[in-house]
């Protein structure tokens, strides 16, 4: 895929301009323009939160077909362990396994397994580490963010490979040993909860090439789960890790680290909050932070079915029934394996571009722009802030006259002049 993919897209012919997106956008990369959202692509992050508001449902994720994986020979389905709770808790996992399976996959291998792994890595680079606190690079949301606001962060950020991706570089190569045929012939597919991991495959950070063939969201594949629910008759055996189970949730990945001085946060909006803290310094005292763009962490991706609550719940639980068992780590993967292969670059958004005289010019401009307008941040114009505003005058995308409240009282002016 090319370096612009994005898993979140614009269906226009259902946008009806309501604005309600671009008050919510965290990086702002949304503008109503001509009655329609457009999406400003170097600055959006694949949250998936303009998804979440839209009433239209103008806002969707692509993601890959089943269809796709009639393309290999061998095909290996990578469950994320959030999968577990999109389902009654009297489903046994191994069932739900059997019936993915069932679907047209000749094996699974559950992502938990791969965040064990990364579990272990994490903890050796947090006990070395001096920089305070480490970020954790599993959601390619944060590490996004990071990227396009908080680019001073980025030597924070944990340089290991997502469980996704390990996950993929262990089955691919098992398979082919095991099998005795090429990598190329075996088609590796993460079951996703959300579009920021669909993106993360197609456009992967930290390496050129992910390990992974296709990303097939939760809501495409869940109706053949619960079809083949009622088929199946025995279940696939299960990783029993605990730990790994509990990444689907807020607090799994800290809590598979047994440290005490870390902070757990998810909320798109809440983790904005720390980020500016850890900015100005004031959490130095935290050696680890898991941060997490969705509500309730993975459980409530953008994706899924279930009540986010309601399946962090079960993922509680059922992680609680296995904490008792041992990790599996001894798999066959160098530091290679693990470790980011490039380093993490910010996304340059340089509103008025890289010429510092014609920046400060139309800075200044800016400035005196923001000053007339009424700093109500009401979304009316199209743009999300009065800042923002300002910005897209003096870029030439918009007027003074979009304004509604200094329209109105243009009109009212004009109305006294005329009576």
């Amino acid at each position: 895929m090319g370096s612009s993919f994005h898993s979140v897209i614009l269906k226009e012919d259902l946008c009806i301009g309501c604005t309600n997106c671009i008050k919510r956008c965290p990086t702002e990369a949304i503008r109503v323009r001509n009655g329609k959202a457009k999406i400003i692509e170097s600055k959006c992050i694949d949250c998936g939160e303009c998804i979440r508001r839209c009433p239209e449902h103008a806002k969707d994720s692509v993601s890959d077909s089943l269809d796709e994986i009639k393309t290999y020979k061998y095909k290996i389905a990578l469950p994320a362990p959030s999968l577990y709770s999109q389902f009654g808790e009297k489903e046994d996992p191994g069932k739900i396994l059997a019936a993915l399976k069932a679907i047209g996959f000749d094996e699974i291998f559950e992502v938990s397994r791969a965040a064990d792994i990364v579990s272990e890595y994490t903890k050796k680079i947090v006990a070395k580490s001096n920089i305070r606190p480490l970020l954790s690079s599993s959601c390619p949301v944060i590490v996004r963010l990071i990227q396009v606001r908080f680019p001073n962060l980025i030597k924070h950020i944990l340089p290991i490979e997502s469980p996704v991706e390990i996950a993929g570089i262990i089955a691919r190569k098992r398979a082919s040993e095991k099998l005795k045929i090429k990598p190329s012939d075996i088609g590796i597919f993460f079951i996703s909860p959300c579009p920021a991991k669909v993106t993360s495959v197609k456009r992967p950070i930290g390496s050129k090439k992910s390990s992974v063939d296709g990303v097939i969201s939760f809501k495409e594949i869940y109706p053949y789960i619960v079809r083949n629910l009622k088929l199946v008759k025995e279940p696939l055996p299960f990783y029993l890790s605990g730990k790994g189970i509990g990444w689907a949730r807020a607090g799994g990945e800290t809590f598979s680290l047994g440290i005490s001085d870390y902070i757990c946060v998810d909320g798109i909006e809440n983790v904005i909050k720390i980020l500016d803290d850890i900015e100005d310094g004031r959490l130095s005292g935290i050696r680890f932070a898991e941060l997490l763009s969705c509500t309730n962490g993975c459980v409530g991706g953008v994706l899924t079915i279930e009540n986010p609550f309601i399946a962090r719940n079960r993922i509680r639980r059922l992680s609680e029934s296995y904490l008792s068992e041992e990790p599996v780590l001894d798999y066959d993967l160098s530091e290679d394996d693990i470790y980011l292969k490039e380093e993490i670059i910010p996304i340059k958004n340089n509103v008025f571009g890289d010429n510092f005289v014609e920046a400060m010019k139309k800075m200044s401009e800016c400035m005196e722009i923001k000053e007339q307008l009424p700093s109500l941040d009401c979304g009316a114009c199209g743009s999300p802030s009065c800042q923002v505003m300002a910005e897209d005058i003096v870029l030439g995308e918009t007027n003074m006259d979009d304004c509604m409240v200094l329209f109105k009282k243009k009109f009212e002016k004009s109305s006294k002049k005329e009576g």
